[in-house]
């Protein structure tokens, strides 16, 4: 999906996410070309990494874009909302226990 294609424009509405929040990513995503010190191609963010967002910000001014610190891996990645879940203290241990339930299964 091209951005052309996306009609919406998020800025009109309020932000998914505030700065502080805590989020999970909802896929892997990897380097464009934007992430100094990594090969472009290379993963940056697994499913599944939790992080916080640190600031919020737009791109072509129609898209928030968070930027979210992934403290396991050390980097702060520019991602869309719906790129992320919010999560806090009890949906991630609820969480995990779906997810190793789904591993099992």
């Amino acid at each position: 999906m091209g951005l052309a294609r996306e009609e919406e424009v998020e800025i009109y509405d309020q932000p998914l996410f505030m700065p502080g929040a805590k989020v999970r990513s909802r896929k892997a995503v990897k380097n464009d070309g934007t992430m100094p010190g990594c090969e472009i191609g290379e993963i940056v963010v697994r499913k599944g990494d939790e992080g916080y967002v640190r600031d919020v910000g737009t791109y072509l001014q129609r898209f928030y874009i968070y930027a979210v610190e992934f403290l396991d891996c050390g980097r702060i990645v520019g991602m869309r909302g719906r790129e992320l879940i919010a999560i806090d203290a009890g949906d991630a241990a609820a969480s995990d226990i779906s997810d190793e339930q789904e591993t099992a299964a």
